[in-house]
């Protein structure tokens, strides 16, 4: 199936495809991409370890005699065990979603991205995810709000061609920002 973002697909070497069903393993590696390149996310992956302080703190003023509530050390040791967990929760939640679209057929050219499933069909422009990340499996397109709500995730490994990746990269990079 070749999609066309404006030109001839099959004879554009600039266009990328892509075919996947995304995994959890992927989604996380988004999430936590996602983490790393918003101001939401950067305050969220230092809760772990202010709840760790604040747990040991806490825990110090009872063994020195203070007054202490149990309830309060023991949220506070839950919360610095469930933040580093959120993304891969969340990752989960996500993949029975896309599970639902089936498989993910992906142009990336100089115009934008189509996203084909076999329930769905999606344009975007490159105004609508002005940056992108790099991980080891994934590349994340991310929106440009403060809290990046919006994420695309290209597998890697869904890329066709032997030089997919770098042709990928060199697209992204010509028209988004890297974070």
């Amino acid at each position: 199936m070749v999609m066309d973002m404006g030109r001839d697909a099959a004879q554009d070497e600039s266009v990328v495809e892509l075919t996947y069903q995304p995994t959890v393993g992927d989604l996380t590696q988004a999430l936590w991409a996602r983490l790393r390149a918003s101001r939401a996310g950067r305050f969220q992956r230092w809760m772990p370890g202010i709840a760790a302080v604040l747990a040991a703190l806490y825990a110090a003023l009872a063994l020195a005699g203070g007054d202490w509530e149990p309830l309060f050390f023991v949220w506070m040791l839950f919360l610095a065990v469930l933040a580093p967990l959120t993304p891969w929760l969340q990752a989960r939640q996500f993949q029975r979603l896309a599970a639902r679209q089936g498989t993910f057929r992906v142009a990336v050219s100089d115009a934008g991205l189509s996203v084909v499933t076999d329930t769905s069909t999606t344009t975007m422009n490159w105004l609508a995810m002005p940056r992108f990340a790099e991980t080891r499996d994934v590349f994340v397109l991310l929106s440009g709000d403060n809290k990046a709500v919006g994420v695309t995730v290209l597998p890697k490994r869904g890329i066709q061609g032997p030089d997919g990746a770098d042709r990928l990269r060199a697209v992204l990079d010509r028209h988004l920002t890297r974070v």
